[in-house]
């Protein structure tokens, strides 16, 4: 049975720790001994392996939460293709001249992703992968040029620049220019967007972050569809206090914790798949 501090804040509980040997995110989020860090392979091969295996789990989740729309949305796969049905074998290596080098040849990449995540990538060196749908929530709160506001914890995990707004909806991603401009409204920082008319796009250093942020920020839409819905009767709205935001997206947002959020998605695909996601 847990006891639970009413008395201060847990942003002043953390300040009374000083002189304390700070405790990272993730060992904030352990009780008890904490998980391990991100997996690191011997090899850059297996590194690899590993990486295309759990982009085939991503895309089975995406799949399980109903993201597909025909041959809309991409992480790096073939076009046409059914999110449900990808394995590591089917994913495409292009090179930044847009030409495929490398995985499955027998199908073309999607133009719109390649123009997308390349800008993406040479933009920010941080960033491993990039992820992009058209869900239902995301694509209706999109409508409104909107970022998602602080109403929930969750929210919080995207609090200040992690979240941007891209505005220039110009069609169909085809040129580089509209490549770059994506790239640019994602800014330095940003680790998910609202495209305007569009869909979402959600970044990380691993798969799992990535992916765990897409699911958060569609069910992010959703919620405040919702919310927007009852305000419009009359419900005032109330908003999470920017101390509380940040302290929030401070101990939760780094890239091991995130890596972790996104474990338990995966671990469930990597169930139903049997192992055909290796394949």
């Amino acid at each position: 049975m847990y006891s639970v501090q009413t008395t201060q804040t847990a942003a002043q509980a953390d300040s009374q720790g000083q002189g304390q040997v700070k405790k990272t995110p993730l060992e904030l989020n352990c009780q008890g001994t904490p998980l391990p860090g991100i997996p690191k392979h011997p090899t850059f091969a297996a590194q690899r392996q590993w990486l295309l295996e759990q982009m085939a789990l991503a895309f089975r989740c995406f799949a399980r939460k109903d993201y597909t729309d025909g041959m809309a949305g991409h992480i790096s796969n073939p076009l046409a293709v059914h999110f449900g049905l990808l394995k590591a074998s089917d994913m495409i290596l292009v090179d930044y001249s847009g030409v495929p080098v490398g995985g499955n040849m027998s199908r073309p990449a999607n133009a719109a992703g390649f123009l997308i995540h390349s800008a993406v990538h040479k933009a920010r060196p941080d960033v491993t992968v990039a992820a992009h749908t058209h869900s239902p929530h995301g694509m209706a709160w999109s409508a409104f040029g909107r970022p998602v506001e602080m109403l929930t914890q969750d929210a919080a995990y995207l609090y200040g620049d992690a979240q941007a707004v891209y505005k220039d909806f110009g069609g169909v991603v085809l040129n580089e220019e509209e490549g770059r401009r994506v790239a640019a409204a994602l800014g330095p920082r940003g680790k998910a967007m609202i495209m305007q008319n569009h869909g979402l796009l959600t970044v990380g250093s691993t798969v799992e972050e990535a992916c765990f942020l897409m699911t958060l920020l569609e069910r992010a839409c959703q919620v405040q569809l919702l919310a927007e819905a009852a305000a419009a009767n009359g419900l005032p709205k109330i908003l999470i206090a920017e101390e509380s935001a940040r302290y929030t997206f401070d101990n939760s947002s780094d890239a091991e914790t995130l890596y972790w959020e996104g474990q338990p998605d995966l671990q469930y695909e990597e169930y139903m798949a049997k192992g055909e996601h290796k394949g």
